[in-house]
C-alpha cells in the first residue's frame, strides 16, 4: 500500500511540517507578504486572522469591517479585514486572499500562560479549503495541493 505522503505527493501537494505546542495546537510558519510569521493551524477558525498589533508588520492595508470576531472565550470583538494579501505556507501559494484582523491579545495571554509562545495568527479553513488541505496528525503534517 503507498503511504500517504507519496499517494499526496503524486497528487501534486506540497508537505509542511507542523510543530505541536504545549496547549496541544499545531503551530505552522506562513509568510504573509512576503513577511514570516508564526501561525497557530485552526480547523475550526472560519477564517484566517491576524492581530491588529501586526497590520504594519504583514505590510497590509486594511478597512473596517461589519464582521464581530469570537473565540476562545472572547465574542462581539470589533474587526478590520485587509484584501489582496500573498500567502504562502511551504511551496504553496495564495494571492489575493482577504485576512480577518482583531485583538489576539487574549489568545496568546491563554499560550503564554501554558508555556507556549505567542503567535501572530490563525490559519483558518478558508485557507485550508483553498489548498485542499490533507492534515497527518500522526506525521504532524499538513498537506496542501499546489
Amino acid at each position: 500500500m503507498t503511504s500517504l505522503k507519496k499517494f499526496l505527493k503524486s497528487k501534486s501537494y506540497t508537505k509542511i511540517p507542523l510543530v505541536l505546542t504545549e496547549t496541544n495546537h499545531f503551530e505552522i510558519v506562513a509568510k504573509i507578504n512576503g513577511v514570516s510569521g508564526r501561525f497557530i493551524l485552526d480547523t475550526g477558525a472560519s477564517n484566517t486572522c491576524i492581530g491588529m498589533d501586526k497590520i504594519d508588520v504583514f505590510k497590509m492595508l486594511s478597512e473596517t469591517s461589519d464582521i464581530k470576531a469570537a473565540g476562545a472565550g472572547a465574542t462581539e470583538m470589533e474587526t478590520l479585514v485587509s484584501t489582496k494579501n500573498k500567502v504562502q505556507i511551504g511551496d504553496w501559494k495564495k494571492g489575493r486572499q482577504k485576512i480577518v484582523l482583531f485583538d489576539l491579545s487574549h489568545v496568546n495571554t491563554a499560550l503564554t500562560s501554558h508555556n507556549a509562545l505567542p503567535v501572530d495568527g490563525i490559519i483558518g479553513a478558508d485557507i485550508l479549503k483553498k489548498g485542499k488541505a490533507v492534515i497527518d496528525y500522526n506525521k504532524k503534517s499538513l498537506y496542501l495541493k499546489k
